[in-house]
């Protein structure tokens, strides 16, 4: 099948904009919440109304694409990834920030031909901060280049952690020991609440090395191109090449900062999406 890139970078572009103004009219406003898993695991009407407004403007535009979303995988519709074009999204990456006005928050579209992640996109419209990458064309905030910091020191590493995002005691209790262990090595250590944000943090040198485990593809599909195209890297947290339905990833601003963190964090291994 041949695919008109050009095409679909033009069209993403214009719907995640569209996305992002229903996000920043709605996030200081009263929201319609309702939970998943758990209690922390929490999805909005805008959630859905922002991945179905994603989803039927893409499908309108290109019927033969395939679809993998946050919100229609929590609805039972099956996460299959193939080789056809494939369009990974996640309507509001940080929900739980954006119930509580907290302004990290984001739209996370990555487009896959061959299972090989050709365009990413993750916008952030309250803070105005549009992060874009094109396979082998680099990567950008707001249409200029950025780059990875090019740390190879963890001691000089800023780290990014996320402890709080699920109420999962195997995660929790994972999260919270390489919390421990990992603090008094690095030089600081952050939380944004969003995947994606924190990959293009990395992206744009902001920090250094991050890592999670219990996400999903749509989490970190956009990121991993992205910092790829920043001249960082993305592998799996045990070291190995990354995996995109694995749920665990790990991403940095160069290879020896990544084989210098690996043996220190303890594994866990979700089941797959």
């Amino acid at each position: 099948m041949s695919v008109d890139l050009d095409k679909c970078f033009e069209v993403v572009m214009e719907l995640a904009r569209n996305g992002g103004k229903i996000i920043r009219e709605r996030i200081y406003s009263k929201k319609t919440i309702s939970t998943k898993s758990d209690r922390v695991d929490l999805v909005t009407e805008t959630d859905q109304e922002v991945e179905k407004m994603l989803i039927s403007n893409l499908r309108a535009e290109f019927p033969d694409h395939k679809f993998i979303g946050e919100e229609s995988t929590a609805e039972g519709i099956p996460c299959e990834f193939t080789d056809a074009p494939t369009w990974i999204i996640d309507p509001v990456d940080g929900t739980m920030n954006f119930v509580h006005g907290y302004p990290n928050v984001c739209t996370s579209i990555a487009f896959t031909v061959n299972k090989v992640a050709e365009i990413a996109i993750i916008y952030n419209p309250v803070l105005e901060q549009m992060f874009t990458a094109r396979r082998g064309q680099g990567a950008k905030l707001n249409g200029k280049p950025i780059h990875v910091s090019g740390e190879k020191d963890l001691q000089q590493a800023l780290l990014i952690l996320e402890c709080g995002t699920t109420h999962e005691e195997e995660k929790m209790k994972n999260n919270f020991k390489n919390q421990q262990t990992l603090t008094p090595i690095v030089h600081g250590t952050r939380s944004n609440g969003s995947a994606a944000i924190n990959m293009a943090m990395v992206a744009m040198g902001a920090a250094d090395v991050y890592f999670e485990f219990g996400i999903h593809a749509w989490d970190y599909g956009a990121g991993d191109l992205l910092v790829r195209e920043a001249g960082g890297v993305c592998i799996d947290p045990s070291g190995g090449p990354l995996d995109i339905m694995a749920r665990r990833m790990l991403c940095a601003a160069t290879m020896e900062l990544a084989q210098e963190i690996v043996p220190k964090i303890s594994q866990i291994y979700p089941p797959r999406d």
